[in-house]
C-alpha cells in the first residue's frame, strides 16, 4: 500500500480506516519546507509498502492543521501510531526508519494507550 495524503488520498483514506474498528494508523506530521521531512518520506513509503495491512498517512501540518485540534507539533518527524480509536504512540522520533519498524513491532491490541491532546485522526477522516 502507499503513503496515504489526506487532501488528494482521502477516499482512500476514508475507505482503508473504515474497513475494520482495530486497523493501524501510522500518521507522520510533517512539513513541506522541511528537508529532514522531504528525506524520510521515501524511507516511510517503502515500509508503507511493506506493511501493506496498516494505513500510512503523511500529513502535513500546515495543510492540515485541523488534524491536529489542540496539539503543536515542533520537532519532525512527529509520528502517530493509533490502533483503532487508540493512541499507542504519539511524538516525535530520530529520523531513521529502523526506529519505527522497530517501534511497530514492538505493538499490539494490548499496547498502553498514551494521552494526547489529538483528535480521534481515523473519525475526522471519516466525516
Amino acid at each position: 500500500m502507499s503513503l496515504l495524503i489526506p487532501g488528494t488520498d482521502l477516499a482512500a483514506l476514508r475507505a482503508r480506516l473504515g474497513s475494520s474498528p482495530d486497523t493501524w494508523l501510522v500518521a507522520c506530521f510533517c512539513a513541506a519546507w522541511c528537508d529532514t521531512c522531504e528525506e524520510y518520506k521515501p524511507k516511510l513509503l517503502a515500509l508503507a509498502k511493506a506493511l501493506p495491512q496498516h494505513v500510512f498517512a503523511w500529513i502535513d501540518i500546515e495543510d492540515h492543521a485541523e488534524l491536529l485540534g489542540d496539539e503543536d507539533v515542533e520537532n519532525f518527524p512527529t509520528l502517530l501510531v493509533q490502533i483503532g480509536s487508540r493512541v499507542v504512540f504519539y511524538g516525535p522520533m530520530l529520523p531513521h526508519i529502523g526506529h519505527l519498524e522497530r517501534l511497530l513491532e514492538s505493538l499490539d491490541e494490548n499496547s498502553a494507550p498514551v494521552a494526547t491532546a489529538l483528535p480521534d485522526l481515523p473519525r475526522m477522516l471519516a466525516a
